[in-house]
């Protein structure tokens, strides 16, 4: 397989229709430096968040401290914490003053030499219901943040720019056909817009 590695994805990537970006955000890498080492991480899921109207997305309730960046530039990442514990990661989409982003929600590590790391780089798993499969899928945002060391001080950095997070294109091209979708995960709250088939996947 040929990895395109350091093709960063640009700012014009995402500042594109929200669910455009959801679907061609698969199969790309998501890359974290940690010390000297790079981990990839293929994005096989995502969901869309579009905008005001949408009653799913955090940004129906308007301006705050907290989605303050999802109205920003496109390309910053918007991460935010769930149950009080676990990470989320968002990337912002669309133009600068219309709240939207796309969750990544799971993703592949891929490089092999994630498992070498020294252990004291990984967080402990706690919880097994968050264990890693030894296949390196990570099944959720919230492993996905973890095994990446992705927190709250990457809120708002831009992805297409900071040396400490970044999306590439990846190996293999992704074809539309190839891509399922559902309806976006724990939105019954949501209204109409719970039924949005707004999740992508491969």
């Amino acid at each position: 397989m040929n990895y395109k590695y350091s093709i960063r994805l640009k700012t014009s990537f995402f500042n594109r229709s929200t669910v455009v970006v959801a679907r061609q955000l698969l199969g790309k890498y998501l890359v974290r430096r940690i010390g000297g080492n790079l981990i990839r991480a293929k994005i096989t899921e995502t969901e869309a968040y579009c905008g005001f109207k949408d009653k799913a997305s955090h940004a129906s309730r308007g301006l705050t401290s907290r989605t303050k960046i999802m109205f920003g530039p496109p390309g910053h990442a918007y991460v935010y914490m769930i149950y009080g514990m676990y990470h989320c990661l968002n990337v912002v989409t669309e133009k600068e003053g219309y709240p939207a982003a796309v969750l990544i929600r799971k993703a592949e590590i891929i490089n092999p030499k994630f498992e070498a790391l020294n252990t004291k780089q990984r967080p402990k798993i706690r919880n097994s219901k968050f264990k890693t499969d030894l296949n390196l899928q990570l099944k959720g945002p919230g492993i996905i943040c973890r095994e990446l060391k992705i927190d709250k001080h990457l809120n708002g950095v831009d992805i297409c720019k900071v040396k400490e997070l970044w999306i590439e294109e990846g190996g293999e091209e992704v074809k539309p056909g190839q891509i399922k979708k559902g309806k976006r995960i724990g939105v019954d709250y949501a209204g109409a817009w719970r039924h949005k088939l707004w999740r992508f996947y491969i």
